[in-house]
């Protein structure tokens, strides 16, 4: 049985790391409410760059545009994976690295043998993880959210349109967690490149903004256009993309910030629990100690008398 002091011991070194948790739970949480204020922020912009590319679309030819070229055979893909840059999120990272590995099984295990398949890992996590199991990297994104600003969105957009023009792949898909609330995060992998035609009316309406688009394709709504409807689109495509990658950088970053906090509340709670029952094995200890010690008064007492 251990000693009073191994336990008083341990009593402290678990307050000590109590004590830490439970500060990294209120920083945080601090974090997660400027993360959700930056979402909720950007969430208006995003419904409307979709609304006005999605009326674009509706009058003009975009198989003329390249960005929307779906090619009929996939040589290369680019898959663009965002992790966090520090651990102590619960499963955060090992769950979206195991969406990661499911999608290059499922789509692109052709490219993977092939060793046309990279990788854009965002994050130290991804960086990591897929750097030591031999894919090829594209740039080095590690530490970017210690300091999360939206020209990064810009810079990976650049690099995946410039490779998709160049035909260094053929598909971009981005994989990410997309922020719910503070306890569920989904994990989503959606197709960045070619810009899939689906994209413009899903996410982001509520049922009256999709009544008005339903107007609009039927033609019961006419806009008109200043500049023209090619200009506007060669100008908003560019800025759609990159405005989707912000969403995703600013989704797995309220994330990481809504795991951590439930990570570090489970591991405070845990803490309490155990120093319960490190407490209650030294009282036992000690009490039995107590008892011995008395014991062998009474015992060197009663020798004593009978002596």
């Amino acid at each position: 049985m251990a000693s009073l002091r191994d336990i008083r011991d341990r009593i402290g070194s678990v307050q000590n790391t109590q004590q830490i948790t439970r500060a990294m739970k209120m920083v945080a949480a601090a974090k997660l409410r400027k993360a959700q204020e930056r979402i909720f922020a950007a969430r208006p912009y995003a419904f409307k760059i979709r609304e006005m590319i999605g009326h674009l679309r509706a009058r003009l030819d975009v198989a003329t545009h390249p960005l929307f070229e779906e090619r009929e055979e996939i040589r290369g893909a680019l898959l663009i994976v965002v992790t966090s840059d520090r651990g102590l999120a619960g499963a955060f990272n090992a769950n979206l690295l195991k969406v990661a590995e499911a999608t290059i099984a499922e789509r692109f295990q052709a490219q993977r043998d092939a060793g046309t398949l990279k990788v854009l890992a965002i994050g130290r996590k991804a960086h990591e993880y897929f750097g030591k199991r031999g894919f090829e990297l594209v740039g080095n994104y590690q530490g970017v959210f210690n300091d999360l600003r939206f020209p990064l969105a810009g810079e990976v957009v650049d690099r995946a349109v410039e490779g998709f023009l160049a035909e260094e792949w053929d598909v971009v898909e981005v994989v990410y967690n997309e922020f719910k609330n503070t306890i569920t995060q989904n994990r989503v992998a959606e197709q960045l490149l070619p810009i899939p035609a689906e994209t413009f009316f899903t996410p982001l309406m509520e049922e009256s903004d999709q009544i008005d688009t339903e107007a609009d394709e039927a033609g019961d709504v006419e806009y008109l256009f200043e500049p023209s409807p090619e200009v506007l689109l060669e100008r908003l495509i560019p800025e759609y993309l990159q405005y989707q990658l912000w969403r995703a950088l600013l989704e797995s970053n309220a994330s990481e910030q809504g795991a951590r906090m439930v990570a570090m509340d489970n591991a405070t709670t845990n803490a309490g629990e155990l120093l319960k029952d490190l407490k209650l094995t030294y009282n036992r200890v000690r009490q039995a100690a107590i008892t011995t010690e008395i014991i062998e008064i009474s015992s060197g007492a009663e020798a004593l008398n009978a002596g």
